[in-house]
This record gives structure tokens, C-alpha cells and sequence, in this order.
């Protein structure tokens, strides 16, 4: 099972996307949705709803409750 991280970053590369696109379009600084991909820091409910909405999956696919992203 992949951590948040590593769903995010997947998801990002999978829509040709760049951190700071990410960053911009939730309202958070590049930094911070950094440490988001790299597991140092987690992530606001609401900008984990953002996240969820831009990518049209649930909260359950991106926070690891469903099996979206097995290995």
C-alpha cells in the first residue's frame, strides 16, 4: 500500500503536472506541497479535498482507504 506521498506524486506525474502547478492550485507555497510528496508533512483537510476534487477520485483513493493505488 502506497503512503499519501507517493499517491500524490503519482497522480501528479500521471496528469504531466508540476509541483508548483500543484502548489498554485491549491493556495499552499511549493515548499510545503513538497513535504506533502515527501511524507514530512500532512496535509489539511481541505486541501486534501482540493486535491481530491482536482483529480476526481474520492478522499478515500487518495488517503489509502480503497486499493486505487496497490502495488
Amino acid at each position: 500500500m502506497k503512503n499519501i506521498g507517493e499517491r500524490l506524486k503519482q497522480l501528479r506525474n500521471d496528469a504531466g503536472l508540476t509541483q508548483s502547478f500543484v502548489s498554485n492550485l491549491i493556495g499552499i507555497t511549493l515548499r510545503n506541497y513538497q513535504y506533502y510528496e515527501a511524507d514530512q508533512a500532512c496535509p489539511r483537510i481541505e486541501n486534501l479535498i482540493a486535491l481530491a476534487d482536482y483529480y476526481e477520485i474520492s478522499l478515500d483513493d487518495l488517503v489509502g482507504r480503497s486499493d486505487r493505488f496497490s502495488d
